[in-house]
């Protein structure tokens, strides 16, 4: 009951500090709102209902039979086939036949080597079309995302003419005078990447990945170093200066130059960043928690409870860590936020998750290639520069409300 109190006074003062409250509210609507990015970017409906029967395609696979065509793979659901499908427009085949004096050409389809007459027989040197069996058309219903694109997909069609580094603004080519519309008219809010890919939909899905693994790191690392730390700071002795001298060895060893000479034989993965991350995340934390145990296990109670018989493991977790918690707490933002700066600056370095997965340093590496791009660099840095800050703000309410010194 004790404890509950002090952390409700605590909590009190954390959102008594403006700043720090509302950062942590658009910090947990930001993070709650990009989580179910397959529902916002996607080039797959959300639901689509055809002849009554619903179908889920951002959640399960279908294959382009199940809607009544022929193909057993999954359907393009924003190509014209998959639409003219649904509406029951047939297949229109050309078939053509030109000569001239200095070039020919000449286009089959495969419908020409069947062993069955065509009745519809057309001549040479004509251009006509060829349809296909009639479909009738299906009564449907689609409920798409706001982006009709993922963070991998590479349209091949634009009303525009322009597919790779497209602007969300129009540009005049001041040597032929020629304007070229915005990407908004190929729904590309912010234009397009150097492969053509939606830079929306790259930078959305970013952002989920960079807060799950700084959150990530931060929960592994605090786990971690308050297990390490803890088992120093209570036993002390021997067991405290082997730690020390085996942590500091290992400090000492370059987390990029480990990570180069894993990524020469091992394929770059979240998880293996993950893993590599966390062989010195835990440092910082466990030399607070390891001060903490240190100062803590000389305590009347501490001693109490050895004098009854408790255990040393539930000393430690029942007695010493909770009120050793208060760096915990308080630089958990700042693990999140080194996290984050970790992943960014691998990425941007080309030595993260490899490509087509989503990432902002990636991002500001084609931002940094493509300067003409603006619309690549300015909404990527705005975004992580938000998010840094904000995370920096939270942290520094955190420290201000669990800091004795400060309540005092």
């Amino acid at each position: 009951m004790k404890i509950s109190k002090d952390f409700n006074l605590k909590w009190n003062k954390f959102r008594r500090d403006r700043r720090a409250f509302i950062s942590f509210i658009f910090l947990i609507t930001l993070f709650i709102v990009t989580i179910p990015a397959e529902f916002l970017c996607n080039t797959r409906p959300i639901i689509l209902i055809a002849e009554g029967k619903t179908f889920i395609p951002v959640l399960f696979t279908y294959s382009e039979k199940d809607f009544g065509g022929t193909l057993l793979s999954e359907p393009d659901y924003l190509s014209k086939r998959f639409t003219n499908l649904l509406e029951g427009i047939p297949e229109v085949t050309i078939f053509n036949s030109t000569k001239s004096e200095n070039s020919s050409k000449f286009e089959i389809e495969l419908d020409d080597f069947e062993d069955e007459v065509n009745e519809n027989y057309i001549p040479k040197n004509t251009k006509n079309p060829i349809s296909n069996t009639s479909i009738k058309p299906i009564d449907y219903w689609i409920l798409w995302p706001p982006i009709r694109y993922d963070y991998k997909h590479i349209p091949t069609e634009s009303k525009t003419g322009n597919v790779v580094l497209a602007a969300p603004y129009k540009i005049i080519n001041k040597e032929t005078n020629q304007e070229t519309n915005s990407s908004w008219d190929d729904g590309h809010y912010l234009g397009t990447d150097d492969r053509g890919r939606d830079v929306l939909a790259r930078l959305i899905y970013g952002l989920r990945i960079s807060m799950i693994f700084g959150i990530s790191i931060a929960i592994a690392g605090t786990v971690i170093g308050c297990l390490l730390g803890g088992i120093q700071g209570y036993f002390g002795g021997w067991v405290d200066l082997i730690g020390q001298r085996l942590t500091e060895v290992w400090g000492s060893i370059p987390r990029l130059y480990i990570l180069i000479i894993l990524s020469s034989f091992l394929v770059p993965s979240a998880l293996l960043l993950f893993l590599i991350l966390n062989l010195t995340a835990w440092m910082g934390i466990a030399a607070y928690i390891r001060a903490e145990f240190l100062k803590t296990r000389n305590y009347e109670y501490v001693k109490s409870a050895k004098a009854m018989g408790v255990s040393n493991f539930r000393i430690m977790r029942k007695h010493i860590l909770p009120n050793a918690l208060t760096p915990v707490i308080t630089f958990f933002p700042f693990e999140v936020t080194a996290g984050i700066l970790a992943l960014v600056s691998l990425d941007f370095l080309n030595l993260g998750v490899p490509s087509p997965a989503p990432s902002i340093g990636e991002l500001l590496a084609q931002g940094k290639t493509n300067l003409q791009a603006i619309w690549i660099l300015l909404p990527t840095f705005i975004t992580l520069t938000a998010t840094l800050t904000m995370l920096t703000f939270v942290g520094e309410g955190i420290r201000n409300a669990f800091d004795p010194k400060r309540n005092n």
